[in-house]
């Protein structure tokens, strides 16, 4: 019998002990068989634990998001207006009523902010929206609605894009009722006023879609998903309840877009009929611009959608044709994807790409004669650099100054490039581009100093711009990221008077043009903020111990010529500290 000291074994000791008696008694022909393990339960799907409803951490203001929304899309300034406000208005009520305020969706005839967007292809709508879910920070899902088709025929359902938004939440169901579904092409889905007899594909995806635009549960568990229903008999299983999990529309916010081509007669008609003017053809992109700005919801019903449908699409946002100075100021902007990521793909092979504000210039004219918008450009950019993309990687060239040569001459152009006799005209080149891209983020920085300051809680000072485009131009980032990442080096910067402080037990303070040099050494050396943290202890403990000494001070400002040169620094420090100026008496002799 065990005494109370005797430890008893746990039983993976017991197993390991029976498992060593029996390979003594019989060798390795007989082995003990552990425990079968089961699958674990899904992180959401712990039993008997109380799950913690997530609330939505949201305090944008409509200005604050058009202000962000600025910094990537040029134009539709009416469409971003729009959006901003009635996303921030959701959101905000949503807060509201998490924060213990009444519940507005349980009054009768509440309507959902749902958006319409009347638009051509590529001028930004896609994009638009996810920017917008990714500044909340709630799970996005975008479907087209040419490949969905009435619940109960072959094809998609609508209701799938509600569970991909769960599988966006990581599982995280409460998160997803807060998401934002966004369905292109919705124009496709306007029934043909010629047709006869059900129509499935259009007319069947409307009333589809009638429940979810303003409420209804969505049941996880989908009949025709294998995995959604080993996942049910596994609950089953494990808990001997069958559990309905849904997820409620009432909150998710949806957002359809379309090119609706054949709108803008729809309302030129109706106008005609009510002596209103436009009369004439529609000619120009400005014009069909200015007469879907009048669109009504009688108008959108004529073009093949049903009452109720266009009923639960409240918010309408016209969005306006680019034309060719658009699409060259979305290339110049230094946060837009497509420049970035040609630099990410002749990165990838040690390239460092440059480029020419006359070849932007070329680049967007190309695509404007595309007619497809902002997605012209991918094409023209694609097509100008594919043959350098080709050839260059087999190279050992590294820097690579894309000029208007590179359109006029393709050839000629990579010949030059890889000639060493015009190995010194490259780099002088490739320098002058850099420099040029330098200035232009200075002066983005300077036209958007107020929000970025304030979004980032950091002083953007005129040599603090200085380091953000150093840093943009060094590394292939949008500015914002730019900016966070200086604001974080002047954090590590500003603790390193801590650790000095209980490493010595002297005080010590850098000065802003102090902290402005040593990002700049981060930015532009091989420098890291341990290594700078050597040197200024190397170079000042003993001197500042040394004055403290002496005059019983602990607490000394470092500036930008302090760092430069230490011993001049604890010399002046000593000279002024034992020698004080001294005080003239009232007649002026001391």
């Amino acid at each position: 019998m065990k005494t109370q000291n005797e430890k008893i074994p746990d039983p993976k000791e017991l197993e390991k002990e029976i498992g060593d008696f029996l390979t003594k008694k019989f060798g390795d022909s007989v082995k003990i068989a552990g425990p079968v393990v089961l699958p674990q339960e899904l992180p959401f799907e712990k039993p008997g634990a109380a799950k913690k409803k997530k609330k939505i951490n949201f305090d944008l203001k409509p200005e604050e998001l058009i202000a962000y929304l600025d910094r990537y899309i040029v134009k539709q300034d009416t469409a971003k207006a729009i959006l901003a406000t009635k996303i921030c208005t959701h959101f905000n009520r949503i807060k509201r009523f998490q924060n213990g305020g009444n519940d507005m969706g349980d009054m009768v005839g509440h309507i959902k902010n749902n958006v319409l967007m009347v638009g051509p292809t590529g001028v930004g709508k896609t994009y638009m929206v996810r920017l917008i879910a990714k500044k909340i920070g709630v799970p996005f899902v975008k479907g087209d609605a040419t490949k969905f088709s009435e619940t109960g025929y072959v094809g998609g359902d609508v209701e799938d894009l509600v569970r991909d938004l769960v599988r966006e939440s990581d599982g995280d169901m409460e998160l997803a009722q807060y998401g934002i579904i966004y369905i292109d092409e919705i124009d496709k889905i306007a029934s043909s006023r010629n047709f006869i007899g059900a129509d499935v594909s259009r007319t069947g995806v409307q009333r589809a879609l009638l429940k979810p635009l303003e409420e209804t549960e969505v049941d996880l568990k989908v009949p025709h998903d294998p995995i959604s229903m080993i996942q049910e008999i596994e609950r089953f299983r494990k808990t001997g309840k069958r559990d309905r999990r849904t997820v409620n529309t009432k909150n998710i916010l949806f957002i359809v877009s379309g090119a609706f081509t054949d709108l803008p007669e729809i309302i030129r008609k109706r106008m005609l009929d009510q002596k209103m003017g436009f009369g004439a053809k529609i000619q120009s992109a400005k014009e069909q611009v200015d007469i879907l700005k009048h669109v009504k919801s009688e108008d959108i019903i004529s073009y093949g959608f049903e009452t109720e449908f266009v009923g639960r699409l409240p918010v309408r946002a016209v969005f306006e044709h680019l034309t060719e100075a658009d699409l060259l100021e979305i290339l110049k902007n230094p946060n837009n994807p497509i420049i970035l990521g040609k630099k990410y793909d002749f990165a990838a092979y040690g390239i460092d790409i440059r480029f020419e504000e006359a070849l932007l210039g070329r680049l967007a004219q190309m695509a404007f004669q595309e007619n497809t918008g902002a997605r012209g450009l991918v094409s023209a950019v694609e097509k100008a650099l594919l043959p350098f993309e080709r050839r260059l990687p087999s190279t050992p060239l590294q820097h690579f100054p894309a000029t208007t040569a590179i359109l006029e001459n393709p050839e000629k152009a990579l010949e030059t490039l890889l000639s060493p006799q015009h190995r010194e005209w490259v780099l002088e080149t490739h320098e002058a581009l850099l420099q040029a891209e330098k200035e232009r983020i200075k002066a983005y920085c300077l036209a958007n100093r107020k929000e970025l300051s304030e979004k980032y809680n950091l002083t953007l000072s005129t040599t603090r711009i200085d380091n953000v485009a150093a840093c943009y131009c060094k590394n292939i980032m949008d500015v914002g990221s730019a900016v966070e990442k200086i604001k974080s080096f002047h954090d590590e910067i500003k603790k390193i008077e801590l650790y000095f402080y209980k490493s010595h037990d002297i005080n010590i303070v850098l000065e802003e043009d102090a902290v402005d040099y040593i990002i700049d050494q981060l930015i532009n050396t091989p420098l890291e903020i341990k290594d700078f943290y050597r040197k200024l202890t190397a170079d000042f403990e003993l001197g500042l111990k040394l004055v403290r000494e002496k005059t019983g001070k602990s607490r000394f400002f470092i500036t930008r010529e302090a760092l430069l040169n230490p011993e001049a620094h604890i010399s002046a420090l000593i000279k002024d500290e034992l020698n004080p100026p001294k005080q003239l008496d009232k007649d002026g002799t001391s």
